[in-house]
């Protein structure tokens, strides 16, 4: 298995298969007939969404705010227009790092605490995975990405209805990637990501948000009127 060569924001992507390959693309059958419930930005991802608005953060390219303490999702477009908030899955453990060099091992050999979904702004963009199935990398160095429930998913695991309750109790169950509604993820990820890709901001777990964006130190004051500060349609 191939060892993965690590891209951050700002740096050039390279698509050649990663060392693990978690997850692939396609939505599987049980995610399909399981419909999430919209939801609303958290405090958190707000006050994020109003720096990126506030400061054009975003360059002209569409950009997601994860928020991991609430398991959810919110996708803008490249106007910073709020598209939709819905339920993810995120990685098992608690954590905001990954862990050195997780990117080269095989599955079997990533321990509990290492399936973290590390924090901060990345520039994610589409690439091929193993399998040849085609994700949105939001962290190449570390194998994490962004896509619906992988059809090979344990049904031990009952991904689905994690997804589908009502709490973020039960959204931590991946090795690090990010679990997307599969409608949702095609509806709003897939077209707004495939040309150019876009930001994806992943709110800490353990660290202060400040210490994973630094801006944010500087108190940003909301326009009511700003893009981006819509109530999100129902889904």
């Amino acid at each position: 298995m191939k060892t993965a060569i690590g891209v951050l924001a700002g740096l050039a992507f390279v698509f050649a298969m990663p060392a693990r390959a978690e997850d692939v693309a396609t939505p599987s059958k049980s995610a399909a007939k399981t419909a999430p419930a919209a939801l609303m930005p958290s405090a958190q991802a707000t006050r994020v969404a109003d720096w990126v608005s506030a400061t054009n953060d975003n360059r002209a390219l569409p950009y997601a705010i994860i928020d991991k303490q609430s398991a959810s999702i919110s996708v803008y477009n490249a106007k910073r227009k709020l598209l939709g908030t819905v339920p993810v899955l995120i990685g098992v453990a608690s954590g905001d790092e990954a862990t050195p060099g997780i990117g080269s091992k095989n599955l079997a050999e990533i321990g509990p605490a290492e399936k973290t979904t590390p924090a901060g702004r990345f520039l994610a963009k589409f690439g091929r995975a193993a399998g040849k199935q085609k994700v949105l990398w939001v962290d190449y160095a570390t194998s994490v990405a962004l896509h619906p429930i992988p059809p090979g998913a344990s049904k031990k695991e009952r991904r689905s209805q994690r997804m589908a309750s009502p709490t973020p109790d039960d959204n931590r169950i991946t090795f690090g990637c990010i679990n997307v509604p599969g409608a949702f993820y095609g509806k709003n990820v897939s077209p707004l990501f495939a040309r150019k890709g876009g930001y994806v901001y992943i709110l800490p777990d353990t660290k202060a948000i400040e210490d994973v964006f630094p801006p944010l130190r500087a108190e940003v004051v909301r326009d009511p009127g700003a893009p981006g500060s819509a109530t999100p349609p129902a889904l």
